[in-house]
């Protein structure tokens, strides 16, 4: 009995320690879900940054104020594109290919999407009076990250989450995720930088962000600063469907910089 049981400890432990190796030499490849590069009828500029080669799709030419809109882990900014520009006619708005999507290059990576989005932001600012941030899931790690560091109108954030660890230690319970991740998305510890009025819009059937790690996030605001709105009957992957998504969208930020 004794050796059997060592056995199916040894084969526990080995399966134990193959699995965190797995999710170690993976990780970016079950985070980021790089989309194709889609030819589009958009303005389209491109800026180098670290080495690499970032495109934007610019929407609606020619606005007084702006929109950066960072999207999630697998959304195409150019299937994208026609939805936002309809919602959004009297902004200029401006789609990032994330490092390795689209038309970019290079492998997307936490330190450098967040340069690439700063440096985007510095390039567009002097054309526009003010500036609003909008991001869904995984952009809104990258969406709070911006509104930190620089001067933003307004914060929209979708299915956001406290952080990329905590929401991954959610899925994988019995693994040191901390100790495992590079990409941490630590959204949470910079909520008390961000000045800008935020929304967050929540999808009430949400399976990939809990509710716990979206919470976490609204807590950390002042109740005067945050608008929070759930979207009844919608998941993580369809909330952009409901007809009721864009219209809370454009209520929030509005027709300036108020």
């Amino acid at each position: 009995m004794k050796k059997i049981l060592k056995r199916i400890s040894i084969f526990l432990l080995i399966g134990y320690v193959g699995t965190g190796l797995f999710l170690y030499l993976n990780q970016r490849s079950l985070l980021y879900f790089p989309t194709p590069n889609i030819s589009t009828s958009y303005t389209q500029i491109t800026f180098q940054n670290q080495g690499e080669s970032i495109h934007i799709i610019v929407l609606n030419k020619g606005h007084e104020n702006a929109i950066l809109y960072f999207g999630g882990n697998a959304e195409s900014m150019a299937q994208s594109s026609d939805e936002i520009a309809r919602q959004f006619p009297a902004f200029t708005v401006y789609l990032m290919d994330y490092r390795g999507y689209g038309g970019s290059t290079g492998e997307a990576n936490e330190e450098g999407l967040y340069s690439d989005a700063l440096k985007l932001y510095d390039t567009v600012k002097p054309k526009h009076d003010c500036i609003a941030i909008g991001g869904r899931s995984l952009g809104t790690g990258i969406a709070t990250y911006v509104a930190a560091h620089r001067e933003v109108s307004k914060l929209a954030l979708i299915t956001p989450f406290d952080s990329i660890i905590n929401v991954a230690q959610e899925m994988y319970p019995i693994f040191p995720i901390s100790y495992l991740l590079h990409d941490g998305y630590d959204s949470l510890s910079r909520i008390k930088e961000i000045n800008a009025k935020t929304l967050i819009i929540i999808a009430q059937k949400d399976k990939v962000i809990t509710k716990e790690r979206t919470q976490q996030l609204i807590d950390a605001f002042d109740t005067d600063q945050l608008q929070v709105m759930t979207i009844k009957n919608r998941g993580h992957i369809d909330i952009s469907s409901d007809a009721t998504y864009y219209k809370m969208m454009q209520d929030f930020i509005g027709e300036g910089c108020d």
